[in-house]
């Protein structure tokens, strides 16, 4: 059973690729169900694993209980690779090394390491029963510390690339473990983890967290189990039947249990005291070896309820096929598919009639959300899932997304959407672009925003809340039902085993375009939710916001490491700050218009010297923002490593360019559709921006907050733009006019006895800091400019003045006119609401001495 020379790719068997968050073997997903099988003491000979007649007996009884790959911690033998290729079985390839060292110390070590792991790739080379290379298991975290993060994830590189270059066609991978989660290892196509947690909501939450770290790549639980001797076998089974079905369930591209047997050697010697193999030293089955094979036979408990599939298309005969095609393909028990076809003028509808099993709606062209509110009416289905056109779900989809909603409360769940590889060089620069899909999570499994392309629902979550709102024809619909549901005081979901591949624009035209309609969908929003958007026209998110392109983007910024005290931390954590102000501004479409502002300036320096001090600052300001979009396209990740450095330039300068393409269309949409940061944020009704006040008289008592919490409902029906004072504040609510202006009130309440009130409401116009100050530094300027004899600078910075003044006079005048509106609304509302509190029956003297005082 030897081979001669370093084996070949056998012919017509492909080997495995990474395709999203799961391994696929050509078009089919391959969950990898495995064992880990030694370490075992060597021969005399010097091998590291039983005889080949003891190795094929235990590889038969593997495949018995349903295992399809083995975890090795040593090279196997060409024997072993072949007896794993009868047997239908894949081989994950240790490559050991001494880990356990300071092997950084000295160049001769890491050089050594190098070499060895190099010959053992060449020995298995090509061999069609390789899963994939694991570079290392476990570098203990004393040594991670000693030699730091950034040594550690160099040299890993190292290794990894070292594998790619003795077999350009193979899979590679690093072990890891909790106490060193915070190595970022983005060159590694598998994400690695051994987690022995006995408690399955415990280890369901941990894994989530993986989930997320992991991103776009698969998640591998390398070892999982429970030792026999300390806790019994009836125990052992329990634990590790729980485990796997966890890490299936939620989402994980395969599980390997530690171990086959109870034989294990390490450290010169054998281990006798731990018994976690599924069969003992002599090949007698456990308990646990049953559970494993139950699992294994039914990864993913199969739920029950009826789900509807709505994909919804406007001329998308490009893609529908394919989606289609998957969506038939779904490994789910009950579902219908229901196409809704909104006026397409293309052969759309002629393609979704070629599916019997799909129901084909056609209506008129009203826009997506009106599609979805179609689709949601005629789904007899308890859960609705949609899909976008141009999306291709996993098998799996629908099972995970049931299944997060019966374990849950939530009203809906989403999961991650991958670009598929093979769409070219454009998709994938965009890919890796600002401005696509993404979802919005607030811990590891909820989520504040889902996008369409890949959301499901309770059918009755979503009618409750009225469906989709049909003034978002082309964008802007899931984060508008998000934001209900969560009104509503529904919850939403994430599940990273509900994948879908979702196919990028395939050109740069229709990718500003795609951004143009994005910018107009955020100006929509923000008409309709000013409250989520601050002064400048940006979402304000509670949680954060995934993306490759984001991740990319913010990758240089390294974060804080909880090591624990001493390094002992269990769990150690990597802590990253929220990007601050000064380091996203280049992110935001807003940051051209300054760019745009120091332009005009530094061209007026032309005329007047001083001004060119502009330039250094336009150079500061462009500087940074290309300084983001080159640092994006060089952390970037994309679908197939380019073949030729020619193709890598390529690549990475047309993600560069996206960067910097990406804001300007937004900002397009936005400035078209009234989305400017110098818009009014309350109902323009100007009047003079002096103090005022109104009074009321009321003989219905009411506490002090209870006449607040009134005014402040009358100026949130006119403007939701207000705010209220804080614990240092001399004024009660603030109402937002724009950018530069906005108006307060401050409230004071007399006790007149017997329930009867005076109540005085004091406003006035308050003008931004922006507002005063640059006006100011402009009329300046232009003083200097018109003592230096320079008319022209003059006049356009005068003229600039002046139109700052008016602005910040119009934001004071449109706020202050709002709020006295909204006062005499809440003053007439007074005289017919009934009190909120019983006026107190007491002689009401005591109660005007304590208000005096409380003032003074």
């Amino acid at each position: 059973m030897t081979s001669q020379g370093p084996p070949r790719l056998a012919t017509g068997i492909s080997r495995p690729r990474v395709r999203g968050k799961a391994i696929h073997v050509d078009d089919e997903k391959l969950l990898v169900r495995g064992v880990t099988y030694g370490s075992f003491r060597a021969s005399e000979e010097g091998a590291e694993f039983p005889s080949p007649s003891q190795v094929a007996e235990d590889f038969a009884a593997m495949v018995a209980a349903g295992v399809n790959t083995v975890r090795t911690y040593a090279g196997p033998p060409m024997w072993l690779l072949d007896l794993a290729q009868e047997h239908g079985l894949r081989v994950m390839v240790g490559l050991p090394w001494e880990q356990h060292v300071t092997f950084l110390d000295g160049r001769s070590s890491a050089a050594a390491i190098l070499a060895r792991v190099r010959q053992r790739v060449r020995s298995c080379r090509e061999h069609p029963a390789v899963l994939c290379y694991a570079v290392g298991n476990e570098i203990p975290t004393s040594i991670v510390r000693w030699h730091g993060r950034g040594r550690i994830e160099r040299f890993l590189r190292r290794l990894c690339r070292a594998v790619k270059q003795e077999d350009p066609g193979a899979l590679v991978t690093y072990v890891n473990y909790p106490s060193t989660e915070y190595l970022h290892l983005p060159f590694v196509d598998l994400v690695c983890f051994n987690v022995f947690l006995e408690s399955e909501v415990t280890l369901h939450s941990y894994l989530a967290r993986l989930q997320n770290l992991a991103g776009d790549r698969p998640l591998l639980l390398t070892e999982l189990g429970l030792d026999s001797r300390r806790n019994g076998e009836q125990s052992q089974a329990r634990a590790i039947e729980g485990q796997l079905r966890t890490a299936f369930e939620a989402g994980c591209a395969g599980a390997f249990v530690f171990s086959w047997t109870d034989e294990w050697h390490r450290g010169g010697c054998d281990v006798l005291d731990w018994d976690f193999g599924l069969v003992d030293r002599r090949r007698r089955p456990k308990p646990a070896l049953e559970a494993v094979s139950r699992v294994f036979a039914q990864p993913v408990s199969a739920p029950g309820r009826r789900a509807s599939v709505v994909v919804c298309t406007y001329n998308g005969e490009l893609w529908l096929r394919g989606c289609l095609e998957a969506v038939l393909r779904l490994d789910y028990s009950d579902f219908e598919v229901i196409v809704v076809d909104d006026g397409s003028t293309d052969r759309t509808a002629e393609i979704a009639g070629e599916f019997p099993r799909v129901r084909l709606i056609s209506t008129p062209n009203r826009g997506l959300s009106s599609a979805r509110n179609v689709g949601l009416e005629e789904a007899t289905g308890e859960i609705v899932a949609y899909l976008d056109d141009d999306a291709r779900p996993d098998p799996s989809l629908l099972t995970h997304l049931v299944l997060a909603l019966e374990r849950s409360g939530h009203a809906a769940v989403g999961g991650p959407n991958i670009p598929p590889p093979g769409d070219g060089l454009v998709a994938d620069a965009v890919a890796n672009a600002p401005g696509g899909p993404v979802h919005v999570l607030v811990s590891d499994i909820e989520a504040e925003h889902i996008p369409g392309c890949n959301m499901a629902f309770r059918r009755a979550s979503l009618q409750k809340i009225g469906g989709f709102d049909a003034m978002f024809r082309v964008a802007g619909d899931d984060v508008d039902v998000c934001w209900r549901l969560k009104d509503a005081g529904e919850t939403i979901g994430f599940s990273p085993g509900a994948v879908v591949y979702h196919h990028r624009r395939s050109s740069v035209r229709a990718y500003l375009r795609q951004q143009f309609q994005y910018g107009k969908a955020e100006a929509l929003l923000e008409r309709k939710w000013p409250h989520r958007f601050n002064a400048a026209g940006h979402l304000t998110w509670a949680g954060f916001v995934y993306g490759n392109c984001l991740a990319a983007a913010l990758s240089w910024r390294r974060g804080k490491i909880r090591y624990g005290t001493w390094g002992a931390g269990l769990f150690q954590s990597v802590y990253q700050r929220a990007p601050g102000l000064v380091s996203s501004l280049p992110l935001i479409p807003e940051w051209l218009m300054l760019i745009g502002l120091l332009a005009c300036l530094s061209a007026l320096g032309l005329v007047w010297q001083p001004l060119l001090l502009a330039l250094p600052l336009l150079g500061l300001a462009s500087g940074a923002m290309a300084c983001e979009a080159g640092l994006a396209a060089a952390h970037a990740t994309f679908t197939h490593a380019p073949r030729s450095l020619a193709t890598t330039f390529r690549l990475r300068g047309l993600t560069a360019l996206l960067h910097l393409f990406q804001p300007l269309a937004r900002l397009a949409g936005r400035v078209r559709h009234g989305l400017t940061p110098w818009r009014l944020r309350c109902p323009r009704r100007l009047v003079l921006p002096v103090p005022s006040t109104t009074s009321v008289w009321s003989e219905r008592w009411r506490a002090p907050e209870g006449w607040l919490h009134m005014f402040e409902s009358a100026v949130g029906r006119l403007s939701p733009a207000t705010r209220r004072g804080g614990d240092y504040d001399r004024w009660d609510l603030e109402l937002r006019g724009g950018v530069l202006g906005a108006a307060r009130m401050r409230l004071g309440v007399e006790e007149h006895g017997r329930g009867r009130q005076f109540v005085r409401c004091r406003s006035w116009p308050v003008p931004s800091r922006a507002g005063l100050g640059v006006p100011l530094l402009a009329s300046a300027l232009a003083a200097v400019a018109a003592a230096a004899g320079s008319a022209v600078v003059a006049l356009a910075l005068g003229a600039a003045t002046i139109g700052l003044v008016l602005l910040a006079v119009c934001d004071c005048s449109a706020a202050a006119g709002t709020l006295r509106r909204a006062l005499a609304h809440g003053k007439a509302e007074s005289a017919t609401a009934p009190s909120s509190r019983v006026a107190p029956t007491s002689d009401p003297q005591p109660a005007i001495a304590s208000e005096i005082v409380g003032v003074g």
